[in-house]
């Protein structure tokens, strides 16, 4: 299967914030900000919000791989894009500009799956939480250490404690301290972690898994999926039987019903 290449353009003088590979079932977008540890820029913030919506309606594509360049997956935020001389009003666009990206993550309508193959600390340990899935290298290394500069990293704690124990998050939010891939599973950040260089095999595995499912099953189960934790329990599974009946009716669950009930 050959792969087709797109870039997002960046700064003039830059290399391209991304690098997008569409090779269905699958698109990989990777960071491509190496030298800078894959920070998150407004550049890279917007290409990415860019390359997801140009995504969403691409039904050849079943599951999207976040991936990144060099050691780092990221570093978080572009620390000399929130210098001293940046406004408080200019601040809050560009936090803004982040929470939308992440939510659109939670809103791609295909799983969206972390290929963790290095550091991720403070918005970037945050990209992983919010990925629907994560793979990461025994080699990867996680942190919300925004605390050791001063700063809480209070955005990067809404995805982390939506992931790992209240205790846990906390306990990394209020110390900065890195955790382990090992220890980054054990508390759920993390699906699997394995060898550096069983890395891509592995998100192969997952991904060939999940293109084997219906899209619309995929698609809708996702959306209920995270619609149905922010609600009471009552509530919660009066969406998801409707979500279920109106699943029920698709073609594709027509005819895995069917050919199940004939065997």
């Amino acid at each position: 299967m050959n792969a087709s290449a797109e870039s997002k353009p960046g700064a003039a003088s830059a290399e391209p914030p991304l690098v997008i590979e569409r090779t269905p079932p699958v698109a990989r977008i990777t960071l491509n900000r190496a030298a800078k540890y894959n920070t998150l820029s407004a550049a890279t913030i917007a290409a990415l919000g860019e390359a997801l919506a140009a995504l969403a309606g691409d039904e050849p594509i079943r599951a999207i791989v976040l991936a990144a360049e060099g050691k780092a997956f990221s570093a978080g935020h572009d620390l000399t894009e929130m210098g001293a001389d940046r406004s408080l009003e200019e601040l809050r666009a560009l936090f803004a500009s982040c929470s939308a990206l992440m939510l659109a993550i939670q809103r791609q309508p295909q799983p969206v799956i972390a290929r963790v193959q290095g550091v991720a600390t403070a918005a970037g340990c945050q990209l992983v939480a919010m990925c629907d899935l994560a793979v990461a290298s025994s080699t990867a290394r996680f942190a919300v250490s925004g605390i050791n500069l001063g700063l809480f990293c209070a955005t990067p704690a809404v995805a982390l404690s939506r992931n790992v124990p209240r205790k846990a998050a906390l306990e990394m939010l209020l110390t900065g301290d890195f955790i382990d891939a090992a220890t980054a599973r054990e508390r759920g950040l993390v699906n699997r972690v394995v060898a550096p260089e069983a890395l891509d095999e592995e998100i192969a595995r997952l991904t060939t898994a999940i293109a084997a499912k219906s899209p619309a099953a995929v698609a809708a189960g996702k959306r209920l999926f995270y619609e149905q934790l922010e609600l009471g329990i009552a509530a919660a599974y009066a969406r998801a039987g409707e979500v279920m009946a109106c699943n029920a009716v698709e073609p594709d669950a027509r005819r895995g019903i069917a050919a199940f009930t004939k065997r």
